[in-house]
């Protein structure tokens, strides 16, 4: 895998991990998380393990393309997840709109991979 997105990817999880430390830490005691927050959580881990373990073909488009597919198809499951268990209606529209978004581009993601084997 090429060093800079090796390191781009440590990054990314390292920032992840921190972030969900820092909620879990200022979480009053003995406070649930609740259910959507749960399934983004694991959402997210599955996600970050997944590019991980990907096995890089070493044609940077190539790469690009599989690991944004991957990513945006977590941005769908993420954005499931705030239309089911979200609140604010801002948020629950901005989620659509993303699902629309991402959908198209792992469509053209797929379309640019297809021709290029």
């Amino acid at each position: 895998m090429n060093r800079h997105l090796r390191l781009s990817m440590l990054m990314a999880a390292l920032l992840w991990v921190t972030g969900a430390w820092a909620q879990g830490a200022s979480a009053p005691m003995g406070s649930q998380v609740s259910h959507g927050a749960d399934q983004m959580n694991q959402t997210m881990k599955s996600g970050m393990d997944a590019m991980t373990k990907m096995p890089m073909s070493g044609d940077t488009d190539k790469d690009f393309a599989t690991m944004m597919k991957m990513h945006h198809q977590q941005a769908l499951d993420m954005a499931k997840i705030e239309i089911q268990h979200g609140k604010s209606p801002e948020l629950k529209a901005m989620a659509s709109k993303m699902m629309k978004d991402q959908k198209r581009e792992i469509q053209q993601l797929d379309a640019w991979l297809k021709k290029h084997p």
